[in-house]
């Protein structure tokens, strides 16, 4: 079959959801819940289908001479020409694009199963799927796009999304303040990729994301502007590093870096199904994908600026790690834990150098691999903890751990569903997490011990924090007189359907990638998403990853130690000893008060302030000035134009004698 038959129906993919969010959002207050959520979650499911096709289709057809996938472009089109450049709109298909694929739509449509459980009765119920529909088109039309500038087009709109879902409780304050939170912090860092792509474009002539490559283009498609090598070459030394750099700040807003991370904790005021969808698997790994679409370039041109990818990942990594070990509410672990797995992503294709004859195949570039890996086993299972704490949530009618305690009893699919996505992300052989962060401590090792041996302890304190926060759920002491006023109770088949569907994802991806990697099998996920685009596949490294195993398995039995009891007099007697530290982690180490006193006292006081006098003072003064010059020029010629003829006559008689008197003199 011809290309352009196979993947004809691509568009649907991105014109579903928006005319699902056209429908909602025009006439959705005048459908029922139920007939608007149906609506939401039948074009997702079809969504879902044709993502699915897609991957069975791509990945199912033969490879290239070369033995990688072809980049495949169905439609593409020119949006807006500018001179020798043209913005396009279009679908890309490649291994990565098609992997974000399968991970949007399979967490987007539990997402609308399990919500119509959780916002059942919910005022503007409508509005929230209508909003649901908005961000899937947005964050689909992010990873399939053919440029560039179109890729930043889409991620405004998904930044425009998350802000309309965070503050959907919109008559509450904090929900209010955490939308605008989280727009203002990445419109900031948005300013910088779009500063370094204007540079890109400016300096190599075009907005694609690479120079070469294997592309099919589909019958009537506008085909790209090739780049400017030559240019590209010239502007290398300086010009393309700051570039990407530039881009980097952008995308490191949007997946949470630090000192950028500080709207994501507030981000959970919005509902829970909506921190699983935006800030668990979708729109905080874009900018994961940004660098890892942008790879070749950063390989080929700014290898030396990795190393900013991975110090800020590291760092960030072990920050919110920290934070998350002294976080009483349940969304707020999920969150900062969320914040600590991107940076193990970002660490990953930081890592991904070339070995050291300079030879740019899959093994030295073991980390992007790791990297595109965890981003897919982390999107299911922290869905599925987030999911599950809308339940327990949903339960208690509470954030904070202090209101749970021994709820396994009450709620068994919950506690078995979180448990075994708790040990996901812990690393524990045969669940998905091991084989992904493994693989990533193992480039870090690569790359340099140091690294590795860091990585190796903040995997160790996530194994610890997630641990913790499961045994304050579900173990513990049970607050028996919040229980007396409402019974927990299991969540119902809606929600908890999405929980098991997404925790067989998790063991069954799992349990085959931990087999495949020690018994050396193909099939994995190295065979369809790798830094070459070769098959690669998975091989463990045994003394690393029984060493991260066992290190796993100590943090839990500690977070068992201490946290499985009625009581916690270890945890009691830590707090008492170090309080101090024990709040600075609690407070998130005062990063909210530094940017406060930045914003308000330095930025707002010292610049702005001063940039205002001066706009109201000397830039207002002078058209003021120049305005009243006018004015007053005005009033004084008025009374010459008095319609009185006789006035006239006698001004024409004075001017005629002073002018006869002077020529005369003369």
């Amino acid at each position: 079959m011809v290309m352009e038959t196979v993947y004809s129906y691509s568009f649907l993919i991105l014109l579903l959801p928006a005319l699902s969010f056209v429908i909602l959002a025009l006439a959705g207050m005048k459908m029922s819940h139920k007939t608007a959520g149906l609506i939401g979650t039948t074009s997702l499911g079809l969504v879902t289908v044709l993502s699915y096709w897609t991957a069975f289709a791509y990945f199912g057809a033969d490879r290239l001479a070369d033995g990688t996938y072809a980049t495949i472009v169905p439609y593409n089109f020119t949006w807006l020409p500018l001179g020798n450049l043209h913005f396009d709109m279009g679908i890309l298909l490649d291994p990565i694009s098609v992997m974000m694929l399968i991970v949007i739509s399979t967490v987007s449509l539990m997402v609308h199963i399990y919500s119509f459980g959780y916002m059942h009765g919910e005022k503007g119920f409508q509005r929230y799927y209508a909003f649901l529909s908005l961000f899937t088109m947005s964050m689909l039309g992010l990873v399939v796009a053919t440029n560039i500038f179109q890729m930043y087009t889409f991620w405004e709109l998904v930044g425009v999304s998350s802000y309309l879902l965070i503050g959907f409780y919109y008559p509450l304050k904090p929900a209010i303040a955490a939308s605008k939170k989280a727009f203002i912090v990445t419109r900031f860092a948005d300013m910088f990729f779009l500063i370094g792509i204007l540079m890109f474009g400016y300096y190599t002539d075009s907005f694609s994301f690479s120079f070469a490559g294997n592309i099919v283009m589909g019958e009537g498609t506008t085909p790209f502007i090739a780049g400017n090598a030559a240019k590209a070459v010239a502007a290398a030394g300086f010009i393309l590093p700051t570039a990407l750099v530039l881009m980097f700040i952008g995308g490191a807003g949007k997946s949470a870096m630090f000192p950028l991370h500080i709207w994501l904790p507030d981000a959970m005021e919005g509902p829970t199904p909506v921190s699983a969808l935006i800030h668990a698997a979708t729109m905080v790994v874009a900018g994961v994908f940004q660098i890892a679409r942008m790879f070749p370039l950063w390989v080929e041109y700014a290898q030396p600026q990795l190393s900013i990818v991975v110090w800020v990942g590291v760092f960030t990594a072990f920050y919110a790690a920290a934070v998350a070990c002294a976080q009483s509410d349940i969304k707020r672990v999920l969150a900062f834990s969320t914040i600590s797995q991107i940076a193990f992503m970002m660490v990953a294709l930081g890592v991904s150098l070339p070995g050291h004859h300079g030879v740019l195949d899959n093994h030295a570039q073991l980390g992007f691999m790791a990297g595109m890996f965890h981003l897919f086993t982390h999107a299911m299972f922290k869905a599925c903890l987030f999911l599950g704490a809308g339940c327990i949530i949903h339960a208690v009618h509470s954030n904070e751990m202090a209101m749970m305690g021994g709820l396994r009893k009450y709620m068994p699919i919950t506690n078995i569903t979180f448990l075994i996505s708790c040990f996901a992300i812990a690393g524990i052989p045969f669940f998905s997490g091991f084989s992904s962060k493994d693989e990533i401590i193992t480039a870090c090792f690569a790359y340099s011990p140091v690294v590795g041996w860091i990585m190796t302890g903040i995997a160790a304190m996530t194994a610890f924090y997630m641990f913790r926060l499961y045994y304050g759920i579900f173990w513990g002491t049970e607050n028996v007189e919040a229980h007396e006023h409402h019974t927990p109770h299991e969540a119902p088949a809606t929600m908890t359907i999405p929980l098991i569907v997404l925790c067989v994802i998790t063991m069954g991806v799992g349990i085959y990638t931990t087999i495949a990697g020690f018994a050396g099998w193909g099939g994995s996920f190295g065979s369809f998403v790798s830094a070459e685009g070769t098959d690669y596949t998975i091989h463990f490294d045994t003394q690393i990853a029984a060493t991260s195993t066992i290190i796993a398995i100590l943090s839990i039995c500690l977070a068992t130690y201490i946290y499985k009891g009625e009581s916690q007099p270890i945890a009691d007697r830590l707090y008492k000893t170090f309080p101090k530290l024990h709040r600075a982690a609690y407070k998130r180490f005062y990063q909210d008060e530094i940017w406060q006193y930045v914003t308000h006292r330095i930025i707002f006081r010292c610049i702005s302030t001063p940039i205002a006098w001066f706009d109201r003072h000397v830039v207002d003064g002078t058209f003021n000035f120049m305005a009243w010059g006018a004015n007053e020029a005005g009033e004084s010629l008025r009374p010459w134009q008095s319609g009185d003829v006789r006035q006239y006559a006698v001004w024409f008689l004075t001017g005629t004698v002073a002018l006869t008197l002077i020529l005369l003199a003369i």
